[in-house]
């Protein structure tokens, strides 16, 4: 059953965000606003995430993307709705 009241978006986040505990930082607070995804570096130096959970979530989310942890550098995050729900388990990092 689709549930009309969640999302799921696709973010590349740009900058300084490789190595400064972007994606532990990220899955961290995923699972604190109830979100489930997946979150990754990329090889050309970005970070990859998909999230799915309740609109508002996911727009906190998104805001603190912009900023990240401590030590990390965001340029620009690009953020893309994807089309229907992938189910996913919880919140993980990936490579």
């Amino acid at each position: 059953m689709e549930n009309k009241n969640k999302k799921r978006v696709a973010m590349r986040v740009h900058g300084k965000v490789q190595g400064v505990f972007f994606r532990a930082s990220t899955q961290e607070k995923a699972l604190e606003l109830g979100l489930t995804g997946f979150v990754q570096n990329e090889d050309d130096g970005t970070v990859y995430l998909e999230a799915e959970g309740n609109l508002e979530a996911l727009k906190e989310l998104e805001r603190w993307a912009h900023q990240g942890p401590d030590q990390a550098r965001v340029e620009k995050v690009e953020v893309v709705e994807m089309d229907g729900l992938e189910g996913f388990v919880g919140f993980r990092q990936r490579r």
